[in-house]
Order: structure tokens, then sequence, then C-alpha cells
């Protein structure tokens, strides 16, 4: 057996022990493979729940819907808003901290409200390189874990199985939320996030455009 294969079966003992769960879903590769992982073990005892707030574009939001309906698990969308916190408004360098202490704190609600056991966050082991300083949120958590990391699954890892699966984003890069793109200590308003994503839009058609002039 590889060590891929290994992994993937010590993913499906962790998602199996859970009994139900509702998996973080941005949409991005790594929630995506997870939430394809949680549904072919759980089934209907998986739900992903996409946090919709100011620092999601509107763009992100609508490819979570339809790769949530490519992988066939109930998806459902959550209203939220990190510009309800100082802490996070004032962008320090921990604003990503605060971001995610707020979502999953809601998410861990939505979930014991709603009958699931567990929360799934994707971060995976290559993130332990990286600073991120929203990883220090979810261990401390209850309830909360991110499966990926515990078997130790890396990117590379999860892409080559997300293609095998057939998610269709599975070579999607890396992308943070609207606020990253804005400087630590401007503070973060509702205005200038929608700047940012109505700039990043204007530069995506123009890319397209390019490409399909090519």
């Amino acid at each position: 057996m590889s060590n891929l294969e290994d992994k993937l079966d010590k993913l499906h003992t962790v998602l199996n022990s859970m009994k139900s769960a509702v998996i973080g879903f941005s949409g991005g590769v790594d929630s995506s493979f997870l939430a394809a992982a949680a549904y072919k073990v759980l089934g209907e005892r998986a739900i992903a729940v996409t946090a919709c707030s100011e620092t999601l574009p509107e763009s992100e939001a609508e490819e979570a819907a339809a790769i949530a309906k490519h992988i066939g698990i109930q998806h459902v969308f959550m209203s939220i808003s990190e510009l309800d916190s100082p802490q996070f408004i004032a962008n320090d360098v921990s604003r990503c901290y605060y971001c995610k202490r707020q979502r999953f704190s809601a998410l861990a609600d939505w979930a014991l409200q709603s009958g699931y056991q567990w929360v799934l966050e994707g971060s995976n082991a290559d993130d332990v390189s990286d600073f991120r300083p929203g990883m220090k949120a979810v261990d401390e958590l209850k309830n909360v874990t991110s499966p990926l990391l515990t078997v130790g699954l890396s990117k590379e890892e999860i892409r080559k199985v997300a293609k095998e699966w057939g998610i269709p984003n599975y070579n999607k890069p890396s992308a943070a939320c609207l606020s990253s793109r804005i400087a630590y200590g401007l503070p973060i308003t509702a205005e200038r996030l929608r700047q940012v994503e109505k700039a990043e839009k204007k530069v995506k058609e123009f890319f397209s455009q390019i490409a399909s002039a090519n």
C-alpha cells in the first residue's frame, strides 16, 4: 500500500468515527476535497456550509454552490459579518485569527443546533509551514478539527486525488479572502472590500479576454 493510500484509509477512518459533520466550505480545493471525502463516508450525515460575508466575493459564493452540487453534498449558506468585530476591523497581524475564530464559532453553534457532531476545517499538512494565525483558532474550539492535517495530506496529494475523483476545481490556485488585499493597519470597511472585489473582477475579465483572443 502506498503512503497516499494509507493516508486516504486513515482519512476514511477518521471521518467514519465522527458519525456526522459540517464542512466549512469555501469552494477552494481543500474544502472541496474534504467535502467530497466526507460525503463518500458519511452521505447525508455530512453537509457543506459556506459562511457568506463582505469578505467573500460573489463569484466565489457562486462557485462554491456549483462545486457542492457537483459533489452531491447538501449545501447551505450561513450569513456572518466579520465587520461586527472591532478586532477584525483593526486589521492587525492577527486578523485571520479573529476571522476564523468568529466563523468557526458560528459554524460550531450552527452544527450543535442542527444536530451535527463535528465541524471540519480544510487545512492541510503544508499549511503548518506558513504564517496562518487562523489555525490557532481551530485548536481553541471544541468539536472543530482539521482531518486533512491530521492524516498528513499535502496540497499536491489533495490535488492529485481530487483530479482522480473528478472534482472540477482540483487545480484551482489558492486564494485568500478580500480582506487579505488590505494592508495591515488600514481599517477594513465594507467599502474597501467592495473596491477590491470590483478591481479584481476587472482584472479577471481582462485576462479572460486575452486568453480568448489567443
